[in-house]
């Protein structure tokens, strides 16, 4: 497996990934850098796209979610609470939602899904290998807004909860939707956020 770290567009420089499995199919999580980096990467790498994970549907993470399955044909997954077809959640469809603790299997590559709804109703966060690609669900000391359309701190706490008390490794890579990477066991010492849900 291949792993690039794709920066999204100006203003939000949101945090998106590539994962190119040995066999040539790619998989991109939060599809909002433009389009024609991904395909750059695919047409280097000789490689197919053919899933694409969004951790939740807010516009500054799916911007180039529709072209790259146009193109591609891939498969485009999304929680239907986050596609609504508006100004902050602009998916007007998607292929899939995502079922808690399910696996999404693409050649080695071994997709983990949690729902952590909070920041939006349809926030997950997706764990491979030794990725933890958390969205705007945790972050690096911190955790998503609450305050935009469909937040509730409410959820967001119990959704910090349940990731404290999942079978995540400890040197996991936090791979948040903004900001700086970090590792699990990192968030779990010093996230005054994630320490306090798990008081």
């Amino acid at each position: 497996m291949k792993a690039y770290h794709v920066v999204g567009q100006a203003p939000m420089y949101t945090n998106t990934f590539l994962l190119i499995s040995d066999a040539g199919h790619g998989v991109v999580i939060d599809p909002a850098g433009a389009a024609s980096d991904y395909n750059a990467i695919l047409e280097k790498e000789g490689a197919t796209l053919t899933q694409i994970l969004c951790t939740h549907g807010h516009f500054d993470h799916v911007g180039s979610a529709m072209e790259l399955k146009q193109k591609w044909g891939a498969r485009l997954w999304c929680e239907a609470a986050d596609v609504e077809g508006s100004q902050f959640f602009p998916l007007k469809e998607a292929d899939s939602g995502y079922e808690e603790g399910g696996v999404i299997q693409v050649d080695e590559m071994t997709f983990t899904v949690w729902h952590t709804p909070g920041h939006t109703p349809g926030s997950v966060c997706l764990l491979c290998e030794n990725y933890l690609f958390t969205g705007d669900t945790l972050f690096a000391g911190s955790i998503g807004r609450t305050d935009l359309p469909g937040g509730s701190t409410r959820q967001i706490n119990a959704s910090l909860r349940k990731l404290a008390g999942l079978p995540i490794p400890a040197d996991a890579q936090v791979l948040p939707g903004h900001g700086e990477m970090s590792t699990f066991g990192a968030e779990l010492n010093n996230n005054w956020y994630l320490k306090n849900a798990r008081a």
